[in-house]
C-alpha cells in the first residue's frame, strides 16, 4: 500500500463534507468573503489551540510554506463558495479537485517523484471521472462568471497543496504548517470582508456553516499533511481530492441534484482510480 495512503483517504471523507457545507451556505445566501471569514475565525484558533495542547507548535523556515498556502487556500475559498450560487454542487465540486492535477505536475516535474504506468492510469481514471460528472448531455452549462471563479479556485488550491508538501518537506510539523496557514488566511479573510462592506453583516445560520466547515476542514488538513509527511503528493494529493465522489452522491440525495446514468459511471470510474492510486 502507498505510504500515507489511509491519511489520505481520511481527509477525503473531510473535504467530501466540507464541499456540501460551502454548498448548503451559498443555497442560504451566504456571501463567500463573509464564509471564508467565519470559518476562518473558527479554524485559526480552533487549529493554533490543538496544535499547543498535542506539543506539535514549532515554528521554522519551512513553517514559511503554510503561511503561503494560506493565502492560496483564501482565494480558492473565497472563489468556490461564490461559484456554488448559481451551479449545482455535483458539478462544481468535481472541478475544483481537479486541483490534484496542479499539485501532481508540480511533484512530479520539481520534485521528481515518479510517473509510473499504474499513476498514470489513476490519473487518467480521475480525469474521466470528472468529465462524467461535469454536465449531462443536453444539460445546460454553467454561466461564465461562475466557470471563471471555480476554475481560479481549482488552480488556487492545487498550488497550496503544493506548498503543504514542500512544507512537510522541509521539516515542518503538519500541524505547526497548518497553524501557519490559518494565520494568514484569518486576518485576510477578515480584512477583505471588512473593506468589501465597511461593517461585520451575518446572514442567518453563516455561523453554523462557518464553524462547521472549520471542524471538518481542521480534520482533513491534519490527515492531509501527515499523510504527505511519508507519501507522494502525486498519489495522496489525488486521493484526498477524490472527495467529489462523496459530494456528487449526497448533492444528488441532499438537494435533489440529478444522478443520471453517465454521473453513476463517473463514480464508478473514480472509484476505480481510488483503487490504482493504493497501488501506484
Amino acid at each position: 500500500m502507498t505510504p500515507g495512503l489511509g491519511f489520505a483517504v481520511a481527509a477525503m471523507l473531510c473535504f467530501g463534507a466540507s464541499d456540501l457545507i460551502y454548498k448548503r451556505a451559498a443555497t442560504g445566501g451566504v456571501d463567500g468573503r463573509q464564509f471564508a471569514m467565519l470559518q476562518a475565525w473558527v479554524f485559526c484558533p480552533g487549529v493554533t489551540l490543538y496544535a499547543w495542547l498535542t506539543g506539535t507548535l514549532h515554528l521554522n523556515a519551512a513553517a514559511l510554506w503554510g503561511a503561503l498556502a494560506g493565502g492560496f487556500l483564501l482565494v480558492a475559498v473565497i472563489n468556490f463558495v461564490t461559484s456554488l450560487r448559481d451551479t449545482a454542487v455535483s458539478t462544481n465540486a468535481p472541478v475544483f479537485r481537479l486541483n490534484f492535477t496542479v499539485t501532481a505536475a508540480l511533484a512530479i516535474l520539481i520534485l521528481g517523484e515518479p510517473l509510473n504506468a499504474t499513476k498514470a492510469i489513476a490519473i487518467g481514471c480521475t480525469l474521466a471521472a470528472v468529465w462524467l460528472l461535469l454536465v449531462e448531455p443536453g444539460a445546460r452549462l454553467p454561466p461564465i462568471r461562475s466557470m471563471t471563479r471555480i476554475l481560479a479556485a481549482t488552480v488556487a488550491m492545487g498550488l497550496g497543496n503544493f506548498c503543504y508538501k514542500l512544507g512537510v518537506g522541509g521539516g515542518a510539523l503538519p500541524e505547526t504548517m497548518i497553524a501557519a496557514q490559518a494565520w494568514v488566511f484569518c486576518p485576510s479573510a477578515t480584512l477583505i470582508y471588512w473593506l468589501t462592506n465597511r461593517r461585520f453583516i451575518f446572514t442567518p445560520g453563516a455561523w453554523r456553516y462557518g464553524a462547521a466547515a472549520a471542524i471538518v476542514l481542521i480534520a482533513g488538513f491534519v490527515l492531509l499533511l501527515h499523510g504527505l509527511s511519508s507519501g507522494y503528493a502525486s498519489v495522496l494529493v489525488p486521493v484526498a481530492q477524490m472527495g467529489f465522489v462523496i459530494t456528487a452522491v449526497l448533492g444528488a440525495v441532499l438537494f435533489r441534484e440529478r444522478l443520471g446514468v453517465r454521473k453513476i459511471i463517473g463514480i464508478a470510474i473514480a472509484v476505480a482510480a481510488l483503487s490504482q492510486f493504493a497501488l501506484s
